[in-house]
């Protein structure tokens, strides 16, 4: 999607904002308001929070809590609306909405989304397989001076901003109809992947047969023999049932992800910088609730799936050896050329 090609230009966006807020259900301005520590005023307005995820899962619930946060710490002059379950449209139709600065403001979901956006694709580079060692390092690399600025330059070229980097993910993992412990047991394996560029390299790269299934027929080709091997993490696994249709689970947490808190930049713009405050601050307490609710899906998911297949012992350094090096060839392609080696390095910092 070209969202800079698709939507106003910069220039005319305060405009185009005024507009959306004035008109639209999307930020709408009631007209009263508290003075600024900079003069300006503090609008009253009600913002919509879209999620692509059902109620019960953790982002949504995060969302929520966000949701609730920011209605206290303003006394009720900022409404967030939770819109969960792709109720607002699929991810696409969200960053183009926010865009253009209508019908969503705010969209709760993993950093890994942004560089499907034109001028966000420095991103990409965040799902290089066994980068990250934890949540936390992640999150310290997103916090640093280098991806703060490379947070700015995408909100000017794509018109949605992160205000925020706060809320755990489930990592990808692997499961199979046999047990993998080592990268060599990949070869030949027909694996079910996320339509996304690491993922299927980390395929190719090991030997497997990448195939790009939805995620609603993954457990009826799982159950026909159309693949025999998919890399969702174990919250996914439980929630889509596939443990009937796989006998073996190997947590490789070969790609994390960071819940990103995703805004219009147009309507941001518009909203006094003590609300902006509200929303960053709330952003961090709501991520969380969800750091919180996805550690508890997963001991219960975990528990589920030793339980009913085998969990099996992964060979991590074997798969880091075989793959290093490997996503190099895509330094200044993929994400600018250099970034990798900076990642790299704001990562031992943060290990």
């Amino acid at each position: 999607m070209n969202t800079k090609n698709a939507f106003p230009a910069r220039s005319n966006i305060a405009l185009v904002a005024v507009a959306a807020l004035t008109l639209s259900g999307c930020g709408f301005l009631t007209g009263n308001s508290a003075s600024d520590a900079d003069g300006s005023e503090c609008q009253e307005s009600t913002l919509r929070l879209a999620t692509i995820r059902a109620n019960d899962d953790p982002t949504t619930q995060g969302a929520q809590a966000f949701a609730d946060g920011v209605s206290e710490a303003t006394d009720g002059q900022l409404t967030v609306q939770v819109f969960p379950n792709s109720e607002l449209g699929d991810a696409d139709d969200l960053f183009a909405s926010m865009a253009s600065g209508q019908e969503v403001d705010i969209f709760y979901n993993g950093i890994s989304l942004y560089p499907t956006l034109d001028g966000a694709q420095a991103f990409t580079v965040l799902s290089v397989p066994f980068l990250w060692d934890s949540y936390e390092q992640m999150r310290g690399v997103l916090e640093s001076d280098r991806y703060r600025e490379l947070i700015d330059e995408a909100a000017d070229e794509t018109g949605v901003r992160v205000v925020a980097t706060a809320g755990d993910a489930e990592p990808r993992a692997l499961s199979a109809n046999r047990a993998v412990p080592t990268p060599e047991e990949m070869d030949g394996l027909q694996l079910r992947i996320a339509d996304a560029p690491m993922p299927q390299e980390f395929a190719r790269v090991l030997g497997a047969q990448p195939q790009v299934v939805p995620l609603s027929d993954l457990y009826l080709s799982l159950n026909q023999g159309v693949v025999d091997a998919q890399e969702n993490g174990a919250i996914s696994m439980v929630n889509q049932s596939l443990m009937e249709v796989q006998s073996h689970f190997m947590p490789t947490d070969y790609i994390r992800d960071v819940q990103a808190w995703y805004f219009s930049d147009q309507v941001w713009s518009t909203l006094c910088s003590e609300h902006q405050d509200v929303i960053t601050e709330q952003a961090e307490t709501a991520g969380e609730v969800t750091t919180d609710e996805v550690g508890t899906q997963m001991d219960e998911a975990m528990a589920t799936l030793d339980s009913d297949l085998e969990v099996v012992e992964v060979d991590v350094e074997a798969f880091r050896d075989e793959l290093d090096g490997v996503f190099d060839q895509f330094d200044g392609d993929m994400w600018p050329e250099g970034l990798l080696e900076e990642t790299r390095e704001l990562a031992e910092e943060n290990a």
